[in-house]
């Protein structure tokens, strides 16, 4: 496993969405194993997302777990479906909706790292 790739993560403080494929079935999956969960392969690659995907869930929080995120609510919680093939949970703007196609980065809510998401604006 790549270190400095591993630790770029959100889940460990840096500002990407490393996500692992395997090399021997290529089956693609998100947080880190030292194996493969569909057929046990050791030593699958890292590689980093490029953040595109689209909208599979959404809802609004409007009561937080903590005093943190009732500082920020109402917040959407989104399931996104990755280009790379992997879905992630995440927040996004409020005004997401299922369907749409979105772009992600690491912003900082309620003091951590989080993956955010917004639409992908339209092209004419």
């Amino acid at each position: 496993m790549s270190d400095t790739l591993v630790s770029s993560d959100w889940t460990r403080g840096g500002d990407r969405i490393v996500f692992q494929h395997c090399q021997s079935c290529g089956h693609v999956f998100y947080f880190q194993r030292s194996f493969c969960p569909a057929c046990g392969g050791a030593e699958p690659r890292q590689s980093v997302s490029g953040g595109l995907g689209t909208v599979h869930a959404h809802t609004l929080v409007q009561r937080a777990p903590s005093d943190e995120f009732r500082a920020i609510t109402p917040y959407a919680i989104v399931l996104v479906d990755l280009a790379e093939g992997f879905r992630v949970m995440a927040h996004g703007d409020p005004s997401l909706r299922i369907g749409d196609a979105v772009i992600g980065r690491i912003e900082t809510l309620a003091g951590r790292p989080l993956p955010y998401f917004n639409k992908v604006p339209d092209v004419c």
